[in-house]
């Protein structure tokens, strides 16, 4: 668990470092960090619960910090939603920065498509406002979750769904 809260700070990195909003990119290295030492706190946990005797405070705080890191992974995945929609910067093609941009270009794309499906519901209320479906808007944490069942551990990085380039200049 401590291993894949650092896959989710290589991935806000990343994004950070493409990102075209200096406030949001500043927001999510901060993220970044606050996962990191949440991870490394959980790593140093679970090694010296390793080697100890079992105690209930010991299996207590380990959970603690598992659920500290998750709370912390959901803060990067939301930082990096903010930095997506601001803009990232086209990298390299073939490069991890690169599968990096091409997940949030997709993850972006769905988010824009379902906003212009729900502009386009001409239900209305009895007060001519627009009705809402009630399904939510694409998320990123969403398409990460989408991806666990298909491995066994984390991915290295999200990976965008087949047929899914990145276009243009600017996400």
């Amino acid at each position: 668990m401590a291993s894949d809260g650092q896959v989710f700070v290589e991935f806000a990195h990343i994004v950070a470092k493409n990102c075209l909003d200096k406030r949001c990119s500043a927001e999510l290295r901060c993220a970044a960090e606050q996962t990191h030492t949440i991870s490394s706190q959980l790593g140093i946990v679970a090694r010296v619960k390793a080697v100890t005797a079992e105690s209930k405070s010991s299996s207590e705080l380990l959970v603690s910090n598992t659920q500290n890191l998750i709370q912390a992974v959901l803060r990067v995945l939301k930082a990096a939603e903010a930095a997506c929609i601001k803009g990232l910067r086209q990298p390299p093609p073939d490069s991890e920065e690169g599968e990096v941009a091409a997940f949030c270009t997709q993850w972006r794309k769905n988010l824009l498509w379902h906003r212009a499906k729900e502009c386009l519901n001409s239900d209305r209320d009895e007060l001519g406002l627009r009705k809402t479906q009630a399904r939510a808007e694409p998320t990123l944490t969403a398409m990460v979750q989408e991806q666990l069942p298909q491995t066994k551990n984390t991915p290295k990085r999200p990976k965008p769904i087949k047929g899914h380039t990145i276009m243009g200049g600017h996400l």
